[in-house]
């Protein structure tokens, strides 16, 4: 089997792959690229390993004219900088300690070997300079039926990084079978060393579940974290039950992780995830006008037509509502319309918190007419 492509057969890849075989040692694209490819769906990231050093890549690659960084020298990864493209090549790695959070690693010189220490068969999935794919543990059968197993026995899998276990359910999301379901074998080594994400920084969480939460659809994997006690481990006091019911209603709307997890709830996310600032307000923004007296008018007036889109949808996914046909015409004239009053209209009459005060209520009358009362109307 071979996978194709326009990213594959670049000449500035084609020139990493030139350098490596310089030093007598053959180069292989691994994971998403070659995930991706098979999938028929979008390359963002080249991954490519071999036996190598890390040494070696940077003196070749640089005999070459190459840029190269030392992104995870210490794990065996330099990235390779070519056309403008970045290349991250990893040396044939195996674990030699693991203690949940990160493995102690040895390089190695067998690709085998390589693939039994990554974490999910369609994962670990190779690629030569031409496209030819090498599927060393069974991970093209299971990519063809969308099935996301983890290579070997999941519980040590799991025991190497605990990240693992966030990770299954962001792979399923992506890439598994909705009708075929999670692989229960790995549910259950997910839900047993579910303790284990307590010694997971803040920042690798949060980067997971926002993953997750960017799927098409992740209500499936969302509601087995919570079957499996995780969701809540991770999330605090959030709800998955209205999720389904979103990703209905955003049919053909972008997914949004910010929007999905206001509609979760979960307590002190900003810490517990290290959301960045931005995230963080847009979520509270979102969960504070879910429950707002006001109309998506007011709100599309207010904060825009994609606040109001958002707010829109949570109001129709937690209150089980359906969204109203209407509903894009009414933010269309609101984000249109202009107040005809100003507060020089009101004075010399009114002057200070008054003044003020008979604006907002003007304001409010006019909202309500649906934007359609006239200068001379208010100041009636």
């Amino acid at each position: 089997m071979r996978i194709s492509g326009n990213w594959l057969t670049a000449p500035a890849t084609q020139a990493v792959f030139d350098a490596l075989d310089a030093a007598g040692h053959q180069g292989f694209f691994v994971g998403g690229c070659v995930r991706n490819a098979l999938l028929g769906v979008p390359v963002s990231d080249i991954d490519i390993t071999s036996a190598a050093p890390p040494d070696i890549v940077t003196a070749t690659a640089t005999s070459a004219g190459l840029k190269v960084i030392p992104t995870g020298i210490e794990h065996g990864t330099v990235t390779v900088m070519s056309g403008g493209i970045a290349h991250e090549i990893t040396t044939f790695r195996r674990d030699v300690e693991t203690n949940g959070r990160h493995a102690e690693v040895a390089f190695s010189t067998s690709l085998t070997e390589d693939a039994t220490r990554r974490d999910f068969t369609m994962n670990a999935l190779y690629a030569d300079r031409t496209g030819k794919v090498t599927d060393p543990v069974g991970g093209l059968q299971d990519l063809e039926a969308r099935r996301l197993r983890f290579i070997g026995d999941p519980d040590a899998r799991i025991s190497e990084d605990y990240l693992r276990i966030l990770r299954f359910f962001r792979f399923h999301a992506w890439y598994g079978d909705a009708a075929q379901g999670l692989d229960m074998e790995a549910l259950a080594a997910c839900a047993s060393a579910a303790e284990g994400l307590d010694d997971l920084s803040a920042e690798r969480i949060g980067a997971e579940m926002l993953k997750l939460l960017r799927a098409p659809d992740p209500s499936q994997a969302i509601a087995a974290m919570a079957q499996a006690g995780i969701l809540l481990r991770v999330m605090p006091g959030a709800d998955a039950k209205a999720l389904p019911i979103l990703v209905h209603l955003e049919n053909g709307h972008l997914p949004d992780a910010a929007r999905r997890v206001a509609c979760l709830g979960g307590d002190g996310l900003k810490d517990r995830w290290r959301l960045s600032k931005r995230d963080a307000a847009r979520v509270d923004l979102l969960r504070d006008l879910i429950g707002a007296d006001c109309s998506i008018a007011e709100v599309a007036y207010r904060q825009g037509e994609a606040v109001a889109w958002d707010v829109a949808l949570l109001r129709g996914a937690l209150f089980e509502q359906p969204i109203p046909p209407s509903t894009a015409a009414t933010i269309k004239t609101a984000i249109a319309a202009e107040f005809p009053l100003s507060a020089t209209d009101l004075m010399p009459q009114l002057q200070g918190q008054a003044l003020g005060t008979k604006l907002k209520e003007c304001e409010a009358r006019w909202i309500a007419s649906g934007f359609t009362l006239t200068k001379s109307e208010l100041l009636e």
